[in-house]
């Protein structure tokens, strides 16, 4: 015969409590004195009692779920989507907040119209209790079907064009405005910058950044080569400013990994980093220290970015919070052995 397993009604007799109190403090329910929910939540703790998730859906109405979506990122992003530094930053942080709260992701990709179709009806159906989505092309249409469909949703970056929608994102303008500023203090004259894909709102707000400090300081119409956020479309546009432009005394490159491409390049091209050429990157991902040299980037705290758009959703989904939020993080410079 197996072993029953703790109660509520074994939690209500621990906690000194009635079983009415105890549902109420496992089910999140507001109204609950703090007090007499960390003696619940002790006695849960001493107990090892386990709410029947089945259950507690019938009650709450919510799956203990959310969908975190990668929209319009095509079969091959998918394929290498837990190699790709940022997106895996952006689980790490998702999941270190919803772990704490008991409640698991469920990843999502939605690529075509019929896929993104299949998302919003999974989650109309109560599938998950809202998403989080990252979306990689602009225009995206995911986060209006979501919000027209009343799933709450929260993005990572800001939408390009304005819609009901939480979000959180980066001042990626001051971010590139720290990066140019600090290739300026090094006493770079001829800055050149590898820029993302202008589509892409926050690779338009970086371009602007660097483009405008450095017209402040009387360098108007700096080199700009466009990459496409990988390592080899960074090598290819170095190659090509190098070749446009030989007396480049220093670059900005849109993300770590077109900084990591043009370090690469310089190196085949004899010019030593920083003495020859100062290098900085963006966002301080696992490639700033691994590049060679380490590389000079301005940091965007993903992971608390991620952690961040979770517990935003989360309000969203208890109903703690109703009107559309949007939270702005500041960048930071940080220096290494690159610029």
């Amino acid at each position: 015969m197996s072993r029953r397993g703790p109660t509520l009604e074994d939690v209500a007799r621990e906690a000194g409590v009635s079983r009415a109190t105890v549902s109420r403090v496992v089910n999140g329910v507001r109204n609950v004195d703090p007090g007499i929910q960390d003696l619940v939540r002790h006695a849960i703790d001493r107990t090892g009692y386990a709410p029947n998730r089945a259950a507690r859906a019938l009650v709450t109405r919510r799956a203990g779920t959310v969908a975190l979506i990668v929209s319009g990122a095509g079969d091959a992003f998918a394929a290498r989507v837990f190699a790709d530094p940022f997106f895996g930053r952006v689980v790490s942080g998702v999941l270190g907040h919803l772990r704490a709260h008991g409640t698991h992701p469920v990843l999502m990709f939605a690529e075509s119209e019929q896929a993104r179709e299949q998302a919003v009806d999974y989650l109309r159906q109560g599938g998950a209790d809202g998403a989080l989505v990252v979306s990689i092309q602009t225009a995206d249409p995911l986060p209006h079907l979501l919000t027209a469909a009343g799933v709450p949703t929260v993005l990572f970056a800001r939408p390009d064009r304005p819609q009901p929608v939480s979000f959180v994102d980066l001042d990626h303008y001051a971010g590139a405005r720290l990066a140019a500023e600090h290739l300026l203090a090094r006493g770079c004259r001829r800055i050149a910058t590898i820029c993302a894909p202008l589509d892409i709102p926050a690779a338009r707000a970086r371009l602007d950044g660097f483009r405008d400090t450095l017209a402040l300081a009387g360098q108007q119409h700096p080199p700009v080569a466009e990459g496409s956020f990988t390592l080899d479309s960074g090598a290819v546009a170095m190659a090509r400013l190098l070749a446009e432009h030989p007396g480049i005394d220093g670059v900005f490159a849109a993300n770590d990994l077109m900084a990591q491409g043009a370090c690469q390049v310089l190196r085949e091209q004899g010019r030593r980093i920083p003495q020859d050429v100062a290098v900085i990157g963006f966002d301080d991902s696992s490639i700033a220290v691994t590049c060679r040299p380490p590389l000079t980037t301005v940091r965007q705290p993903v992971e608390r970015m991620a952690a961040t758009m979770a517990q935003l959703l989360e309000e969203h989904v208890r109903g703690v919070r109703g009107e559309p939020t949007s939270t702005v993080f500041a960048p930071e410079l940080v220096v290494r052995e690159s610029a």
